[in-house]
């Protein structure tokens, strides 16, 4: 019964919430305003701009104070949910402790009465004016609740309304109290005060602000209030507001729907003083505001003109950073990987990673003298404001911390889903569930932070289970311009002013803070990582600043931005006003000061004298070494990726046997018994069996499998399966979950994660993924290959070059299903003329082949394969894993192939002294045996050779011969040469299904010349077929795409 009397009290507190003009923001329903007055922070009390109600709108009393009803009804608008819910729950507990109001007006509601008629003054509890005899409610002692006495009548209904307009002013600051907040370090925009944050809004004259208002008792609720007291005058109320919500830190938390996480953020935030510093911590963040401002000083006098995107303007940053680190150690965290783009990147590396700063010196190469890739002897460099490292740091209370700068191209918040990928692999090896013992960090510039639809990506993604890292540290540094874009000028009028916002969809807290307070900079640092630490989410510092030259010190950035740099010419940076104010508080003198810069200065022209003589290392490029994986260009033996009979029996057992508690959708049964009949006879083993058995096999040898993609559980075309669900309790059942080890193998282990609706989050996610540890098969499947192209940065920047460039290799596998079917222009091609334009192979160069010494694998940026069995796909999958090197993989995966009743595999091609085949040649005996009366040998790749056979077969025709190219990248080139030689007197053509600008004629063209050019004539040329050149992939009428097929069959065979 109480129950239920709960749940109607509450829905009808939730029918009742209403927007009421004079205390909503400008955007509310039937109330706007015009403009407000700029904000002084020595006046607390504010004239009342100008208000307007539209005909929809309550109107005011005469004496312009709200009446009750407007009061109570405005006050159960959505922003003040929360409170009303702590006070029911008092209120519940022992009606006593609330103040008499809040008890009538429960008692009230309880009685059934609408919310807007429930609150009345208390007096004698008795039946009210116009109010049904249902509404009346117990009498009580009319004059004292909860030890307080109460005055009786008309004045006491005032001192009900002051309690309820204050406590709408209090939340009007914890909602919108940022929007008055000290953040701009220049002083340029002026704050205009929100209608929200008058007094006058809400009813209160001058007269009031002495006025001794009833704020309730200090156990209902978190923050300043318990430490006010229970009567509190309206000015102190108003003061102490100001001075939480409007000074150096502006907060917005009051989008968050937990009420502890509120209550947290309030009792560190809603105090006399949010932080006190002692001397020593203050010389401590001097000390480290030296080394940050020094170093840009330093660089700017040694590398005049030279691009190094400095700090200055935002240098509290060091300090920040570090202390975040001190504090995140003081509370489990054992490694930090970081992510941020080119602004302060040498500043981060040199004075919180703790690159060496020779090694950075080193980088710099004012004269372009020196080629970097002469450094290691392969790989081409990068720029050094992209580079990154990685080292053990001890914090300023004796605990280590592993730190790892990802290294990032110049393409903005792109780096970020492969941080938190690279940290969810090191809290899987860690065991880490609680996931508190690795943390990301991610940096940011403001225009790219919300401009940038990766961010947005990367947010929700972390909302999955399967990609949940525990919570991710924000910084935005927040320049206010994007390149020369003024990022609030040139935006309409009533967007937001903060970029931040995007950080709402993920239920974030947001600390906006001014970045020439550095103690306010530290607190804000510090207080992100115990929230983070505490509520494993994530959380976003915006640190207000400024950038002292354009986008790099070569730019003039007064051509657009010239009252900005006006100011900024005149302004004094963090670190002198800084400097100059502990000098005043005699925390230090100027001789020490002038001592620290001095030492500071001479430290840095050391390592710039040293600069020459550093010889770079191949571990000071990689974030981790590898033990045991050769680099690219060393010899790297070839092995058989086939299983033991004893193996292939176990899985059978395993992957084709479903509990006898579980039950399965019946096709789903149907769907294993097929599977177990295969394997056992030993032929017909379909696509996703293949697959089953290589993941598998891995599995039982202690490797880790993780497949992430959209749909990847079932698999797009209904055919993996990998996740069974229970029709009765919807339980799920995973069968390569419940392997054992083999052979001593400790267990690996097995992920099969359904991703959010992303391709460029979730693809750079699982490439931060696989650089964590080489003994991962992790792949990454997209829905269908055309999708690929939403994550192109991923693999321009990243996949094909990132070994290049930082010396960094990968595993990560990528499965892109692709086939004309006639599905359309969107659904047909995985676009693989784009990886094979990728791959660096030098088309026109016949490498060394010979088995003993090929390693042309290794010195290849990334591989392409298009499988056309299944024990292929197999036996390239378990390929990436037994070599003692990695690189990235791209598979071309078929759909239609996936149930193709000749696109099967026998058990013999999975078992002991099988391996992948990069060409697979002609499979008719008779064909191969006259092979000198062949006339025409066709090259191909993927499933259009099921289309060819068939045909030729259709046509009766024995002089043409078929061979599959299996591997496009690296090209095969002594496979391909031998078929040239089997049928010498063979005509050679490619055919595709693609049109002729796409798919891999272009890359064929090239290979087959320097292949078969020994022994063809000058001037010889392999020849074409397949569809024409074309705009659109594919067409979308299926009329149209069988016409084409039989046209480009008919070619490939005619006389």
């Amino acid at each position: 019964m109480r129950q239920t009397t709960r749940l109607l009290t509450r829905a009808r507190v939730c029918k009742s919430r209403s927007y009421y003009g004079s205390v909503k923001s400008r955007s509310s329903n039937g109330f706007s305003y015009k403009s407000g007055v700029t904000v002084k922070n020595s006046n607390m009390f504010y004239k009342a701009p100008v208000a307007h109600f539209s005909t929809s709108s309550i109107s005011q009393s005469n004496s312009g104070h709200q009446t009750l009803q407007q009061l109570s009804e405005s006050f159960l608008d959505g922003e003040s949910a929360n409170y009303l819910d702590e006070m029911y729950s008092a209120w519940e507990k022992n009606p006593s402790s609330v103040h008499v109001s809040w008890d009538v007006y429960f008692r009230n509601l309880t009685a059934g009465v609408e919310p807007g008629q429930a609150y009345r003054a208390p007096p004698t509890l008795h039946t009210y004016e116009n109010q049904p005899d249902s509404a009346q409610v117990p009498t009580r002692p009319a004059n004292v609740v909860a030890g307080v006495q109460i005055k009786s009548g008309a004045a006491n209904e005032e001192d009900i309304k002051n309690s309820m307009r204050v406590l709408l002013l209090i939340r009007s600051y914890q909602v919108n109290g940022h929007l008055l907040a000290n953040l701009d370090p220049l002083g340029i925009k002026p704050r205009q005060q929100p209608v929200e944050l008058d007094p006058t809004s809400y009813g209160f004259v001058e007269g009031d602000m002495d006025k001794k208002i009833f704020l309730g008792e200090s156990t209902l609720i978190s923050g300043f209030l318990r430490s006010l007291g229970t009567y509190v005058t309206l000015r102190d109320i108003i003061t102490r507001l100001q001075q939480t919500y409007c000074g150096n830190i502006g907060i917005e938390y009051m989008h968050i729907h937990d009420r502890e996480e509120c209550n947290w953020i309030r009792e560190r935030l809603e105090t006399p003083k949010q932080y006190v510093f002692s001397g020593e911590d203050k010389k401590l963040i001097l000390d480290r505001l030296y080394w940050s401002g020094l170093f840009e000083q330093f660089l700017a006098i040694k590398y005049v003109g030279a691009k190094r995107f400095g700090l200055e303007g935002c240098e509290s940053l060091i300090p920040g950073l570090k202390s975040m680190i001190d504090e995140a150690g003081e509370l489990g965290v054992e490694g930090m990987v970081f992510g941020m783009p080119h602004r302060g990147r040498l500043n981060v590396l040199a004075n919180v990673v703790r690159k060496p700063l020779d090694q950075i010196l080193h980088e710099f190469d004012p004269d372009g003298q020196r080629d970097q890739s002469d450094d290691l002897g392969y790989g081409t460099g990068d720029v050094k404001y992209h580079l990154g490292t990685s080292y053990d740091r001890p914090t300023r209370f004796g605990k280590n911390i592993h730190l790892s700068l990802l290294a990032n191209p110049s393409h903005l918040e792109c780096v970020n889903p492969v941080v938190l990928g690279k940290v969810r692999a090191k809290q899987h090896y860690l065991q880490d569930k609680e996931r508190g013992r690795v943390a990301p960090v991610i940096l940011h510039g403001d225009a790219a932070f919300c401009g940038q639809g990766v961010s947005y990506e990367t947010f929700d993604m972390t909302l999955f289970k399967n990609y949940s890292v525990g919570g991710t540290i924000h910084i935005v540094v927040n320049n206010q311009i994007g390149f020369t874009t003024d990022t609030m000028n040139s935006r309409v009028s009533n967007a937001s002013r903060y970029c931040t916002d995007i950080a709402k969809t993920a239920v974030a807290p947001i600390f906006h803070v001014n970045g020439d307070d550095p103690e306010a900079v530290v607190f804000v640092f510090k207080l992100a990582a115990e929230y983070r630490q505490q509520f494993k989410k994530d959380v976003v510092i915006d640190v207000f600043c400024y950038r002292k030259h354009g986008h790099n010190e070569g730019d003039e950035p007064r051509f657009t931005q010239p009252l900005m740099y006006s100011k900024i010419t005149k302004h004094k940076s963090c670190l002198d006003t800084y400097e100059a104010r502990l000098i005043s508080e005699n925390v230090l003198t100027k001789q020490e000061s002038d001592g620290m810069r001095k030492k500071i200065m001479e430290h840095f022209n050391t390592y710039y004298n040293s600069r020459d003589s550093y010889k770079p290392k191949e571990g000071d490029w990689l974030s981790s070494v590898w033990k045991g994986l050769k680099k690219s260009g060393d010899i790297s033996k070839i092995r058989y990726t086939g299983l033991p009979k004893s193996s292939l029996e176990y899985l059978t057992s395993v992957l084709t046997t479903i509990p006898d508690t579980f039950t399965p959708h019946k096709k789903m049964k149907d769907l294993f018994d097929k599977k177990k009949a295969a394997l056992t006879a030993g032929k017909g083993i379909d696509w996703a069996t293949a697959e089953a058995l290589a993941f598998g096999s891995l599995i039982t040898e202690g490797f880790t499998v993780r497949l992430s993609g959209q749909d990847v559980e079932r698999g797009t075309f209904s055919q993996r399966h990998a996740v069974i669900h229970d029709v009765n309790t919807d339980q799920h059942y995973v069968p390569l979950s419940t392997l054992k080890g083999s052979h001593n193998n400790k267990i690996g282990s097995f992920e099969v994660c359904n991703s959010s609706l992303s391709e460029f989050g979730v693809l750079g996610f699982e490439l931060g993924y696989s650089l964590e540890n080489p003994n991962s098969l992790v792949m990454w499947e997209a829905q269908f290959g055309d999708f690929a192209n939403g994550a192109q940065v991923i693999f321009d920047q990243f996949i094909s070059s990132g070994e290049q460039k930082w010396l960094r290799q990968s595993g990560l596998t990528v499965l892109l299903p692709h086939g004309y079917d006639g599905q359309g222009p969107e659904h047909s091609s995985c676009r693989v003329e784009r990886f094979l334009q990728m791959c660096d192979a030098d088309p026109d160069v016949y490498p060394q082949m010979s088995e003993n010494e090929r390693n042309q694998i290794q010195k290849s940026n990334m591989q392409v394969v298009n499988c056309s069995t299944p024990a292929n796909y197999f036996h390239v999958l378990r390929r990436q894993m037994h070599r003692d090197f990695r690189k990235p993989l791209i598979v071309v995966t078929p759909k239609r192939l996936l149930r193709h009743p000749r696109a099967v595999s026998n058990i013999a091609d999975f078992s002991e002294n099988t391996r992948f085949s990069r060409v697979i040649k002609e499979t008719d005996e008779e064909i191969s045996r006259h092979a000198d009366k062949v006339r025409r040998l066709i090259f191909c790749t993927g499933n259009v050779y099921y289309d060819l056979i068939e045909a030729r077969e259709g046509k009766g025709i024995k002089d043409v011969a078929i061979v599959r190219v299996e591997q496009l990248a690296p090209w095969p080139f002594d496979r391909v040469e031998e078929e040239g030689k089997r049928y010498k007197n063979a005509e050679v053509m490619w055919v595709q299904e693609e049109p002729k600008n796409m798919g891999a004629w272009m890359h064929a063209y090239h290979n087959l010349k320097t292949t078969l050019r020994a022994s063809k004539e000058k001037g010889w040329e392999p020849r074409y077929v397949g569809r024409r050149a074309s705009a659109s992939p594919a067409t979308g009428s299926m009329k149209a795409h069988r016409r084409q097929l039989a046209e480009f069959l008919e070619q490939a065979f005619a006389k």
